[in-house]
């Protein structure tokens, strides 16, 4: 027994002495295979940084992301102040446009709109074209597949083209505001499937091109045009293209009386209007905000600079109409907020908050007297004011850039900066290009839709509403909403 106990007890000693021993040759057992994983994680990262020219990281992808979901919801916006700004029979048309505005305008942006807008230049930057392939433009590989240290093989995806997918979607819900713009202006007397030929073709090839020629890397964008989030690049295009289906559509039955004279015809539903200009409010902090496509300390200040032009447009756009009608019209206050919205978006990231303050202040006067020009000098029927807000609005804010911008915030200078006339007249000549391209094209499409398919419903179908006659239903089932109206 004592001698087991010597032998087991020498064996444990012999075991502690020889650990080192052992301990120490394991590395060298090891070393290929650590070499291997070494050689593969410094593979991986030359790849990663050979293809990542954006330099985009993850809290990037997650706020643009965010931002992208935030404008999606404005459709919901669009859709509560077009159907509360309307009659109550033509509920279920306007959601429908809404909805198929952005099914329609994704699909039309996906296969054709996205090239043309971000493809390399063609014809000197009038549009672009990607001849590679819808999202690798830049023609960079897509992947490329490396060997691991277990000799397993690994297809590492190129992370620029990977960015591509979140910078799409941000585009598309873009895509899908300047195409949405025109169903309110047309609301009413439109027939459904005439208005799926307009939302397809604006979204793949009207916002795209002149949408490249700014934010493409096309001819505007080189003569320093400056347009941060869109005011002429989406809601002056949809404002323009909705000036003109409006007026080749003609107004509504009972609009103007036999003197000419405009006649109002209320919305059914002012709260519901009052609700989708909240959340078109909230969903323009990832509009503006979201368009620095990063996750940088920008959006603080473009947050702000959205929020007091909004603010200002509200309070001029309400004290303008109390002084002109002797009432505080909770619609045009309503248009007001969506005025200075408008006019901001474009100089958000390069404009101090009082210019910001001044930009939304002078939207909210310019909203009131452009839409009873429109409406009374023009006769053009625009139910919900879109022309006004979006068009008229949109290149207001456009020029205040080329006023107001200060180098303190994006760098450009305006007149009232120190900057002279020369980025006003930049402006200038993008507001005037876009105009004229949007009109052009809006004009030929929709005289081609009315001597077509045509354009407009009969009078019995407006009589009736387009809820039953287009689509075999009511918004309200069980109210009697109209008599002979």
């Amino acid at each position: 027994m004592k001698r087991l106990s010597i032998i087991i007890t020498a064996s444990i000693l012999l075991t502690i002495l020889a650990a080192p021993v052992i301990l120490s040759a394991e590395p060298a057992k090891t070393a290929p295979a650590a070499d291997a994983k070494a050689k593969f994680e410094q593979a991986k990262k030359d790849w990663i940084e050979k293809t990542t020219r954006e330099g985009k990281t993850s809290g990037d992808i997650v706020w643009t992301l965010v931002a992208a979901f935030l404008v999606f919801f404005m459709q919901a916006g669009f859709a509560l102040v077009e159907t509360g700004f309307t009659r109550a029979k033509n509920s279920v048309n306007i959601i429908m446009k809404n909805l198929m505005d952005f099914s329609m305008g994704a699909v039309a942006y996906f296969l054709i709109g996205f090239s043309l807008m971000f493809g390399p230049d063609v014809l000197g930057g009038l549009f672009g074209f990607a001849s590679t392939g819808i999202f690798s433009p830049n023609a960079l590989p897509v992947s490329k597949e490396l060997v691991d240290a277990a000799g397993k093989t690994v297809t590492l995806l190129n992370n620029d083209y990977l960015w591509q997918f979140t910078f799409w979607i941000f585009q598309a819900v873009f895509a899908a505001t300047a195409a949405t713009i025109v169903s309110g202006a047309m609301a009413e007397r439109t027939r459904f499937s005439s208005y799926l030929v307009y939302s397809a073709v604006i979204s793949a090839i009207i916002y795209p091109v002149s949408g490249h020629w700014i934010w493409g890397g096309g001819w505007l964008g080189d003569l320093g045009f400056t347009d941060f989030a869109g005011s002429t690049v989406v809601h002056s295009l949809g404002g323009w293209a909705a000036l003109m289906g409006a007026m080749i559509l003609g107004p509504r039955l009972g609009k103007y009386g036999p003197d000419g004279k405009s006649r109002a015809i209320p919305g059914h539903n002012i709260p519901l209007a009052a609700l989708g200009v909240f959340i078109l409010f909230f969903g323009w902090f990832g509009f503006n905000p979201g368009s620095t496509l990063e996750a940088s300390f920008s959006i603080g200040v473009i947050a702000a600079t959205t929020a007091l032009a909004a603010s200002a447009g509200a309070l001029t756009s309400m004290i303008t109409i109390w002084v002109m009608h002797s009432k505080p019209d909770a619609s045009m206050t309503l248009n007001g907020v969506l005025a200075g919205l408008v006019g901001i978006t474009a100089g958000c990231a390069n404009v101090s908050p009082l210019g910001a303050l001044i930009t939304g202040a002078v939207a909210g006067v310019l909203v009131v007297f452009s839409v009873e020009f429109i409406d009374k000098k023009l006769k053009i029927d625009d139910p919900v004011g879109a022309v006004s807000v979006h068009g008229v609005c949109g290149a207001w804010g456009t020029l205040a850039v080329g006023l107001f911008a200060d180098p303190a915030f994006g760098g450009a200078k305006g007149l009232f900066t120190g900057g002279g006339l020369g980025l006003f007249w930049t402006q200038l000549i993008g507001v005037a290009a876009v105009f004229v391209w949007a009109s052009f094209m809006s004009l030929i499409l929709f005289l081609g839709i009315k001597h077509t398919i045509g354009l407009r419903v009969s009078d019995e179908e407006q009589i009736k509403g387009l809820d039953v006659e287009e689509h075999g239903m009511e918004a309200y089932s069980g109210f009697q909403i109209y008599t002979t109206e």
